[in-house]
Protein backbone atom coordinates (compact mmCIF):
# COMPACT_ATOMS: atom_id res chain seq x y z
CA UNK A 1 0.00 0.00 0.00
CA UNK A 2 2.72 2.34 0.54
CA UNK A 3 4.53 1.34 -2.38
CA UNK A 4 1.28 2.64 -4.08
CA UNK A 5 1.04 5.45 -2.46
CA UNK A 6 4.59 6.49 -3.11
CA UNK A 7 4.00 5.81 -6.75
CA UNK A 8 1.17 8.15 -6.92
CA UNK A 9 2.69 10.66 -5.59
CA UNK A 10 5.36 10.23 -8.21
CA UNK A 11 3.26 10.02 -10.55
CA UNK A 12 1.26 13.65 -9.28
CA UNK A 13 4.43 15.27 -9.44
CA UNK A 14 5.81 14.42 -13.01
CA UNK A 15 2.14 15.61 -14.10
CA UNK A 16 2.85 18.67 -12.75
CA UNK A 17 6.31 19.17 -13.92
CA UNK A 18 4.34 18.19 -16.61
CA UNK A 19 1.95 20.90 -17.31
CA UNK A 20 4.48 23.41 -15.92
CA UNK A 21 6.71 23.28 -18.25
CA UNK A 22 3.61 22.89 -21.47
CA UNK A 23 2.56 26.51 -19.61
CA UNK A 24 6.17 27.92 -20.05
CA UNK A 25 6.39 26.67 -23.46
CA UNK A 26 3.13 28.25 -24.40
CA UNK A 27 4.15 31.52 -22.90
CA UNK A 28 7.35 31.28 -24.70
CA UNK A 29 5.76 31.31 -27.62
CA UNK A 30 3.65 35.00 -26.64
CA UNK A 31 4.84 38.64 -27.80
CA UNK A 32 5.06 40.57 -24.47
CA UNK A 33 4.61 44.16 -23.83
CA UNK A 34 6.17 46.61 -21.27
CA UNK A 35 4.57 49.65 -21.31
CA UNK A 36 7.28 52.70 -19.55
CA UNK A 37 5.08 55.49 -18.29
CA UNK A 38 5.73 57.85 -15.68
CA UNK A 39 4.28 56.81 -12.78
CA UNK A 40 4.54 52.43 -11.53
CA UNK A 41 1.89 51.17 -12.43
CA UNK A 42 -0.44 53.68 -13.53
CA UNK A 43 -1.42 55.17 -17.11
CA UNK A 44 -0.47 58.70 -17.13
CA UNK A 45 -1.15 61.60 -19.12
CA UNK A 46 2.33 61.85 -20.89
CA UNK A 47 2.21 57.79 -21.53
CA UNK A 48 2.81 57.06 -25.08
CA UNK A 49 6.28 54.45 -24.80
CA UNK A 50 5.66 50.29 -24.92
CA UNK A 51 8.26 47.51 -25.50
CA UNK A 52 7.05 44.98 -27.56
CA UNK A 53 9.50 41.53 -27.08
CA UNK A 54 9.27 39.01 -29.77
CA UNK A 55 9.43 35.28 -28.53
CA UNK A 56 12.80 35.20 -30.06
CA UNK A 57 14.20 38.03 -27.79
CA UNK A 58 14.17 40.70 -30.44
CA UNK A 59 12.68 44.16 -28.62
CA UNK A 60 10.91 47.02 -30.03
CA UNK A 61 10.83 50.45 -28.30
CA UNK A 62 7.89 52.44 -29.95
CA UNK A 63 7.72 55.98 -29.93
CA UNK A 64 9.94 56.81 -26.72
CA UNK A 65 8.23 59.88 -25.73
CA UNK A 66 8.77 61.65 -22.59
CA UNK A 67 8.37 58.75 -19.72
CA UNK A 68 11.82 56.85 -20.71
CA UNK A 69 13.78 58.35 -17.88
CA UNK A 70 17.18 58.66 -20.66
CA UNK A 71 19.32 56.22 -21.48
CA UNK A 72 19.91 54.86 -17.58
CA UNK A 73 16.37 53.86 -17.61
CA UNK A 74 17.15 50.48 -16.13
CA UNK A 75 13.35 49.54 -17.37
CA UNK A 76 14.83 49.83 -21.23
CA UNK A 77 17.46 47.00 -21.48
CA UNK A 78 18.20 45.82 -24.65
CA UNK A 79 16.45 47.42 -27.27
CA UNK A 80 17.20 46.51 -30.98
CA UNK A 81 14.43 48.33 -33.09
CA UNK A 82 12.77 51.74 -32.21
CA UNK A 83 9.41 52.41 -33.94
CA UNK A 84 8.45 56.91 -34.50
CA UNK A 85 5.06 57.25 -35.55
CA UNK A 86 5.71 61.40 -36.06
CA UNK A 87 8.27 63.82 -35.20
CA UNK A 88 6.08 65.49 -32.44
CA UNK A 89 8.11 65.97 -28.83
CA UNK A 90 5.57 63.83 -27.00
CA UNK A 91 6.51 60.82 -29.29
CA UNK A 92 10.10 61.46 -30.58
CA UNK A 93 11.17 62.15 -27.37
CA UNK A 94 11.72 66.38 -26.78
CA UNK A 95 12.09 66.26 -23.08
CA UNK A 96 11.55 63.62 -20.36
CA UNK A 97 11.40 62.69 -16.63
CA UNK A 98 14.69 62.32 -14.93
CA UNK A 99 13.29 59.65 -12.95
CA UNK A 100 10.03 57.33 -12.61
CA UNK A 101 7.29 58.88 -10.66
CA UNK A 102 8.48 61.86 -10.52
CA UNK A 103 5.66 64.64 -10.51
CA UNK A 104 1.92 63.52 -10.80
CA UNK A 105 0.37 61.41 -13.10
CA UNK A 106 -1.73 64.05 -14.58
CA UNK A 107 1.38 66.59 -15.00
CA UNK A 108 5.09 64.00 -14.82
CA UNK A 109 7.96 66.32 -14.22
CA UNK A 110 9.58 66.40 -17.46
CA UNK A 111 12.58 68.40 -16.57
CA UNK A 112 15.45 66.88 -18.67
CA UNK A 113 15.44 68.21 -22.29
CA UNK A 114 16.82 65.85 -24.97
CA UNK A 115 17.33 68.38 -27.51
CA UNK A 116 18.41 68.86 -30.29
CA UNK A 117 19.38 65.22 -30.10
CA UNK A 118 15.50 63.68 -29.09
CA UNK A 119 15.27 60.64 -27.32
CA UNK A 120 15.08 58.09 -30.43
CA UNK A 121 18.42 59.35 -30.91
CA UNK A 122 19.74 59.23 -27.99
CA UNK A 123 18.33 55.82 -26.99
CA UNK A 124 19.66 54.70 -30.29
CA UNK A 125 23.13 55.84 -29.61
CA UNK A 126 23.32 54.19 -26.31
CA UNK A 127 21.61 50.96 -27.32
CA UNK A 128 22.79 50.36 -30.78
CA UNK A 129 19.58 50.22 -32.37
CA UNK A 130 17.88 50.58 -35.57
CA UNK A 131 15.42 53.63 -35.98
CA UNK A 132 12.96 52.14 -38.20
CA UNK A 133 10.82 55.20 -39.85
CA UNK A 134 8.49 56.04 -42.66
CA UNK A 135 8.12 59.18 -44.91
CA UNK A 136 11.32 61.93 -44.60
CA UNK A 137 12.17 60.98 -41.56
CA UNK A 138 14.91 58.49 -41.78
CA UNK A 139 17.03 61.06 -43.57
CA UNK A 140 16.55 63.47 -40.26
CA UNK A 141 17.70 60.33 -38.12
CA UNK A 142 20.44 59.34 -39.76
CA UNK A 143 22.15 62.78 -40.19
CA UNK A 144 21.66 63.06 -35.92
CA UNK A 145 23.12 59.77 -35.88
CA UNK A 146 26.30 60.75 -38.33
CA UNK A 147 27.32 64.40 -36.02
CA UNK A 148 27.21 62.12 -33.04
CA UNK A 149 29.49 59.40 -34.23
CA UNK A 150 27.07 56.82 -34.88
CA UNK A 151 25.79 54.84 -37.50
CA UNK A 152 23.79 56.73 -39.78
CA UNK A 153 22.56 53.49 -41.67
CA UNK A 154 21.22 52.37 -38.42
CA UNK A 155 18.12 54.56 -39.77
CA UNK A 156 15.95 52.54 -41.72
CA UNK A 157 13.34 53.18 -44.23
CA UNK A 158 10.22 51.39 -44.71
CA UNK A 159 7.47 53.20 -46.52
CA UNK A 160 3.47 52.80 -47.23
CA UNK A 161 2.97 49.35 -48.87
CA UNK A 162 6.40 47.90 -48.49
CA UNK A 163 7.91 45.64 -46.21
CA UNK A 164 11.19 45.02 -44.19
CA UNK A 165 12.35 42.39 -42.24
CA UNK A 166 14.09 42.41 -39.12
CA UNK A 167 15.43 39.37 -37.59
CA UNK A 168 12.29 37.43 -38.30
CA UNK A 169 9.39 39.99 -38.04
CA UNK A 170 8.02 41.78 -40.59
CA UNK A 171 8.02 45.53 -40.24
CA UNK A 172 5.56 48.18 -42.37
CA UNK A 173 4.18 51.46 -42.16
CA UNK A 174 0.39 52.56 -43.23
CA UNK A 175 -1.27 55.61 -43.56
CA UNK A 176 -2.24 58.68 -40.59
CA UNK A 177 -4.06 61.38 -40.38
CA UNK A 178 -2.00 63.71 -38.28
CA UNK A 179 0.44 66.45 -39.02
CA UNK A 180 4.27 65.82 -38.80
CA UNK A 181 6.73 68.91 -38.20
CA UNK A 182 10.18 68.46 -37.32
CA UNK A 183 10.27 71.88 -34.59
CA UNK A 184 13.24 74.28 -34.82
CA UNK A 185 14.37 73.27 -31.51
CA UNK A 186 15.50 70.04 -33.06
CA UNK A 187 17.51 71.20 -35.79
CA UNK A 188 20.63 72.29 -35.09
CA UNK A 189 22.01 75.93 -36.78
CA UNK A 190 20.87 78.89 -37.71
CA UNK A 191 17.84 77.10 -39.81
CA UNK A 192 16.52 75.91 -36.23
CA UNK A 193 16.72 79.56 -35.15
CA UNK A 194 14.68 80.84 -37.70
CA UNK A 195 11.99 77.64 -37.98
CA UNK A 196 11.25 78.73 -34.22
CA UNK A 197 11.56 81.96 -34.15
CA UNK A 198 8.73 82.12 -37.14
CA UNK A 199 6.76 79.38 -35.55
CA UNK A 200 7.29 76.94 -38.38
CA UNK A 201 8.33 73.29 -38.68
CA UNK A 202 10.51 71.25 -41.06
CA UNK A 203 8.65 69.12 -43.27
CA UNK A 204 8.62 65.21 -42.60
CA UNK A 205 7.02 64.22 -44.90
CA UNK A 206 3.20 62.11 -43.78
CA UNK A 207 3.06 60.88 -40.03
CA UNK A 208 2.36 56.87 -39.66
CA UNK A 209 1.16 53.72 -38.03
CA UNK A 210 3.06 50.45 -38.11
CA UNK A 211 2.05 47.18 -38.93
CA UNK A 212 4.00 44.43 -36.96
CA UNK A 213 4.17 40.84 -38.01
CA UNK A 214 6.02 38.88 -35.23
CA UNK A 215 7.62 35.34 -35.36
CA UNK A 216 4.98 34.13 -33.80
CA UNK A 217 2.37 35.33 -36.11
CA UNK A 218 0.46 38.09 -33.89
CA UNK A 219 0.25 40.82 -36.33
CA UNK A 220 -0.17 44.16 -34.35
CA UNK A 221 -1.18 47.81 -35.54
CA UNK A 222 0.33 50.45 -34.06
CA UNK A 223 -2.05 53.39 -34.80
CA UNK A 224 0.35 56.39 -34.27
CA UNK A 225 -1.80 59.87 -34.09
CA UNK A 226 -4.45 59.60 -36.72
CA UNK A 227 -7.58 60.00 -37.26
CA UNK A 228 -10.53 58.01 -38.52
CA UNK A 229 -9.49 56.82 -41.88
CA UNK A 230 -10.40 54.26 -44.44
CA UNK A 231 -6.98 52.03 -44.81
CA UNK A 232 -7.81 51.06 -40.91
CA UNK A 233 -10.80 48.44 -43.22
CA UNK A 234 -8.85 48.22 -46.27
CA UNK A 235 -5.12 48.08 -45.58
CA UNK A 236 -5.21 46.79 -41.76
CA UNK A 237 -8.15 44.54 -41.29
CA UNK A 238 -8.42 43.48 -44.93
CA UNK A 239 -4.87 43.07 -45.82
CA UNK A 240 -2.61 42.69 -43.33
CA UNK A 241 -5.19 41.01 -40.39
CA UNK A 242 -4.26 42.65 -37.64
CA UNK A 243 -5.64 40.93 -34.43
CA UNK A 244 -4.14 43.46 -31.64
CA UNK A 245 -4.08 47.38 -31.83
CA UNK A 246 -2.42 50.04 -30.18
CA UNK A 247 -5.26 52.62 -30.60
CA UNK A 248 -4.53 56.58 -29.40
CA UNK A 249 -7.67 57.68 -27.88
CA UNK A 250 -6.39 61.28 -26.13
CA UNK A 251 -9.13 63.61 -28.37
CA UNK A 252 -8.20 66.60 -29.82
CA UNK A 253 -4.91 65.63 -31.16
CA UNK A 254 -5.72 62.22 -32.07
CA UNK A 255 -9.37 60.17 -32.09
CA UNK A 256 -11.21 60.85 -29.49
CA UNK A 257 -12.87 58.03 -26.94
CA UNK A 258 -15.72 57.31 -29.31
CA UNK A 259 -13.64 58.06 -32.27
CA UNK A 260 -11.32 55.44 -31.52
CA UNK A 261 -14.16 52.83 -30.41
CA UNK A 262 -15.47 53.17 -33.34
CA UNK A 263 -12.15 52.69 -35.17
CA UNK A 264 -11.80 49.15 -33.16
CA UNK A 265 -15.72 48.09 -33.61
CA UNK A 266 -16.10 48.82 -37.58
CA UNK A 267 -12.79 49.53 -38.94
CA UNK A 268 -10.33 46.78 -37.55
CA UNK A 269 -12.15 44.40 -35.21
CA UNK A 270 -9.30 42.73 -33.77
CA UNK A 271 -9.39 40.29 -30.94
CA UNK A 272 -7.72 43.09 -28.63
CA UNK A 273 -6.68 46.39 -27.94
CA UNK A 274 -4.46 48.31 -25.55
CA UNK A 275 -5.30 51.60 -25.03
CA UNK A 276 -2.72 54.47 -25.47
CA UNK A 277 -2.23 58.20 -25.49
CA UNK A 278 -5.03 59.01 -23.36
CA UNK A 279 -3.75 62.11 -22.52
CA UNK A 280 -5.43 62.26 -18.64
CA UNK A 281 -4.57 60.51 -15.55
CA UNK A 282 -6.69 57.00 -16.42
CA UNK A 283 -6.03 55.57 -13.38
CA UNK A 284 -5.56 55.60 -9.73
CA UNK A 285 -3.83 52.76 -8.06
CA UNK A 286 -3.90 50.88 -10.72
CA UNK A 287 -7.71 51.25 -11.83
CA UNK A 288 -9.56 53.19 -14.42
CA UNK A 289 -10.77 55.88 -12.91
CA UNK A 290 -14.86 56.06 -13.72
CA UNK A 291 -15.74 59.13 -16.30
CA UNK A 292 -12.33 58.89 -17.93
CA UNK A 293 -11.90 58.83 -21.46
CA UNK A 294 -10.34 55.50 -20.66
CA UNK A 295 -13.46 54.27 -19.26
CA UNK A 296 -15.12 55.59 -22.25
CA UNK A 297 -13.30 54.01 -24.24
CA UNK A 298 -13.40 50.26 -22.59
CA UNK A 299 -17.31 50.77 -21.92
CA UNK A 300 -17.54 51.42 -25.66
CA UNK A 301 -15.52 48.61 -27.34
CA UNK A 302 -16.80 45.29 -28.31
CA UNK A 303 -14.22 43.48 -28.00
CA UNK A 304 -11.45 43.41 -24.60
CA UNK A 305 -9.59 46.57 -24.07
CA UNK A 306 -6.49 46.30 -21.89
CA UNK A 307 -4.94 49.38 -20.05
CA UNK A 308 -1.15 49.93 -20.41
CA UNK A 309 -0.12 49.96 -16.35
CA UNK A 310 3.35 51.34 -16.41
CA UNK A 311 6.14 48.37 -15.68
CA UNK A 312 3.43 45.86 -16.28
CA UNK A 313 4.31 43.40 -18.87
CA UNK A 314 1.69 41.71 -20.59
CA UNK A 315 1.88 38.72 -23.23
CA UNK A 316 -0.65 37.87 -25.91
CA UNK A 317 -0.90 35.06 -28.15
CA UNK A 318 -0.54 34.42 -32.01
CA UNK A 319 -4.18 35.67 -32.39
CA UNK A 320 -4.12 38.55 -30.40
CA UNK A 321 -5.89 36.66 -26.85
CA UNK A 322 -4.02 38.11 -23.43
CA UNK A 323 -2.55 35.19 -21.71
CA UNK A 324 -0.77 36.45 -18.96
CA UNK A 325 -0.06 40.01 -16.96
CA UNK A 326 -3.87 41.70 -18.18
CA UNK A 327 -6.27 43.10 -15.81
Amino acid sequence: MVKILHLSLKLKTLLYCFLFLMTQSVLANNVKITPLGSHDGEFCSRDRALIFEDPNGLRILYDPGQTVAGVSDIRLGKIDVILVSHMHGDHVGNQHISRVNAGTCANPATTVSALPNTSTVNIALAKKSKIITGSEMPKFFASKLKALGGNPMLSMLVRFGGTLKVSGLSITTVPAVHSNGIAGEMISGELGKLLAASGLTAYAGPPTGYVVTFSNGLVVYLSGDTGIIAEQDRVVRQHYGAKLVVMNIGDTYTTGPKEAAYVVNELIKPNAVVASHANEAATKDGKVIAGSQTDTFIKASNMPVYVPLSGRAMEFSNIGTCVAGCL
